[in-house]
Formats: structure tokens, sequence, C-alpha cells
């Protein structure tokens, strides 16, 4: 037994003497100036209106689909920590 700790204690300290791996430098590359652009004309924002709705209201609908998905979830986790709490009244009682 104590030649099996020493030789782990020996191991552990040998270890400790070892040289650690250097970590490799990151090169991030230098930020570009953002470049304005031009805003759109007029007219084309007039066409893109209808298409500008249509895309929030799909967006509105997936956001109430994934509410209605969310609220299920949530009665059934309700449903369980009921439950849960009825075995833990259950167990402590015998």
């Amino acid at each position: 037994m104590r030649a099996a700790a020493l030789s782990i204690l020996i191991a552990f300290a040998l270890a400790c003497l070892l040289p650690a791996q250097s970590p490799v430098p990151v090169v991030v590359p230098a930020a570009t100036p953002a470049v304005a652009s031009k805003p759109a004309p007029a007219a084309a924002n007039a066409d893109s209106a209808p298409a500008v709705l249509k895309m929030l209201q799909e967006m509105k609908a997936a956001n109430e689909e994934t509410l209605r998905k969310q609220a299920a979830i949530l009665a059934q986790l309700e449903e369980m920590e009921k439950l849960a709490d009825q075995i833990r009244i259950t167990t402590k009682r015998s």
C-alpha cells in the first residue's frame, strides 16, 4: 500500500516538473472601416412595403405558434411538479 502511494506521489511530483505547452498566438485581422450605404429610393420602399408586411405577419404567426408550444410545455411541467410534490408527501408519510 505504501509503495503504491509513494509511486503515485512521485508521479505527480514529476508531472509538475514537466514544461507546459505554450499557447499558440491568435492573429486577429484589423477591422476595416464600415462603408456607409446610400438610402434606397422612395419608390423601392413603396414597392417593398407589402412584402415587408407579409414577412412581419409570417413572423408574428411563427411567434404565436412558439408561444402556444411553450404554454403547453409549461402546463406539462406544472403537472409534473404537482405529481412530484404528491410523491414527496406520500413518501414522507411512510
